[in-house]
């Protein structure tokens, strides 16, 4: 009975949300660019402002990651993610090309269901309220019940925020009672617009099949592949920054590292060098059961633990100060664990004779899981990593930097975001990082150019023969004795 009431009160607050949402939606739509950017910016400065509170919250209510790197990706998703977009027209006539009579004019979606994952919680808040207000859209957030408080109160701290700069209030919202049929009732509910879905797969299929546009993202199970001609040293130190930050809880973080073989030795003397522990066979087989549970799922108990924490759980003893734990392997596949997303500092090993063998098996892993996600490459030779672009079924490909923070947009030139798309092979509806960009409709003001007329297709033009002056004896004689030898 206090199950149903739950599920009762659950329901009947995301509707109450959703009225709010949709009513101060209705005034966003009214502001202007500068009202708008007014409101951005208070949340992303006051995001900024309480950024190692909430990552301190964030990491002490879910045992997930380290509080030091829950800063930077607070800061990263409040002051990078706004100073990517703070000089972004999103309102009004975003271009006007006069030349063909076309205008663009920004149209807000409306209401969005922002569902909100446990690893990446008051980070992925800020982001998403950031660019859904940027857009012109209210949102209502559907927090994952194991970060409820952190993720309350940042959304406390950001809309009080946007209200003194502002902002309608219930224009950002959260449910506290959150319940699976809460969230159903969000995703289906005909007042909105569109679901911005981070989270499980699960999750993420449900929020595609609610019958409400979505944008989500699939599972991340990149691969790093160190080519001969790299510089190990830096790769291996970017591979083991990457997969370390926040203990790896950010899905664009590598989860395999691939070599050739001639490479292999000097590969693994660096790993070991800056602390990387290389599991034996049965340390490995050990390990492997703890990374996946019987029904195929990662098991909660490793993500984004420490791995003092992870040995514990797998009763493995490791050198003090190891960083990442490595096992080789050989096999790809859904019963493979090491081949699988791991979101945690853990990474397998694979050894392939050459390039192409190695783009072969990056595309293997890819295909197994993560396909349309993310995957990285460590190398000098500009054809091999142009082949890598041309063939990787990848919506982001990156080139010597860290995984983990090139691909949201840190170390990168492509758009700070924590929502990454992953494409139609990955069941994404964008292979983009999510901007505002991605959440407004552009209505097109165009005028006419050509009437039917113009469009019906003219009859060829007939050849007519030249015309003959008969009174010009030399052409007349030349025309009959054309006509003699045509007929002979």
């Amino acid at each position: 009975m206090e199950t149903l009431d739950k599920d009762l009160r659950s329901i009947q607050e995301i509707r109450n949300l959703i009225k709010k949402a949709k009513e101060a939606q209705a005034q966003l739509a009214t502001m202007s660019q500068e009202q708008i950017d007014a409101i951005v910016k208070a949340i992303a400065d006051a995001g900024y402002q309480n950024r190692e509170k909430l990552a301190k919250m964030a990491n002490e209510e879910t045992g997930f990651g380290r509080w030091q790197d829950k800063i930077i990706k607070n800061a990263f998703a409040s002051k990078q993610v706004y100073d990517s977009i703070k000089d972004m027209k999103t309102v009004g006539v975003l271009q006007e090309d006069t030349a063909h009579k076309v205008m663009e004019v920004a149209v807000p979606v409306g209401v969005i269901a922002g569902l909100i994952p446990s690893t990446n919680p008051t980070s992925t808040v800020i982001y998403k309220a950031l660019i859904a207000l940027k857009a012109g859209n209210s949102i209502v957030f559907s927090p994952h019940p194991n970060a409820l408080k952190c993720i309350l109160e940042t959304v406390k701290i950001i809309s009080e925020a946007a209200m003194q700069a502002g902002c309608p209030e219930g224009a950002i919202a959260a449910m506290t009672v959150p319940t699976i049929q809460g969230t159903d009732q969000l995703m289906k509910h005909d007042d909105v617009a569109l679901i911005l879905a981070t989270g499980g797969t699960a999750m993420v299929k449900a929020a595609y099949s609610s019958g409400t546009p979505a944008i989500g993202v699939g599972p991340g199970n990149g691969p790093a592949f160190i080519e001969k001609s790299a510089n190990i040293p830096l790769a291996v130190k970017r591979i083991m920054d990457s997969k370390t930050f926040d203990n790896g809880t950010i899905c664009a973080s590598e989860q395999s590292v691939v070599v050739e073989a001639c490479s292999k030795d000097a590969v693994i003397a660096e790993f070991k060098k800056q602390g990387a522990y290389f599991l034996s066979a049965e340390e490995g087989a050990q390990l492997g059961k703890f990374i996946m549970r019987a029904n195929g799922t990662m098991n909660p108990q490793i993500v984004g633990r420490s791995v003092e924490h992870i040995a514990k759980l797998a009763n493995l003893d490791i050198p003090a100060g190891t960083r990442v734990l490595i096992a080789e392997e050989t096999r790809v596949g859904r019963n493979v664990p090491y081949s699988r997303e791991k979101l945690a500092p853990i990474l397998a090993f694979y050894t392939e004779d050459s390039w192409e063998a190695a783009c072969e098996r990056c595309i293997e892993i890819l295909n197994g899981e993560g396909a349309g996600h993310t995957m990285v490459i460590h190398s000098e030779n500009e054809e091999i990593v142009r082949e890598f672009a041309l063939k990787k079924p990848v919506s982001r490909l990156l080139v010597n930097t860290p995984g983990t923070l090139g691909g949201i947009g840190a170390t990168t030139a492509i758009a700070p975001a924590l929502t990454l798309g992953c494409g139609a092979v990955g069941g994404s509806s964008t292979s983009d990082n999510i901007s505002p960009l991605n959440l407004l409709n552009i209505r097109r003001v165009a005028y006419g150019l050509r009437e039917m007329e113009d469009l019906a297709e003219k009859p060829a033009a007939q050849t007519e023969a030249p015309s003959i002056d008969l009174s010009d004896k030399e052409q007349l004689i030349n025309l009959i004795v054309k006509r003699i030898l045509a007929e002979m």
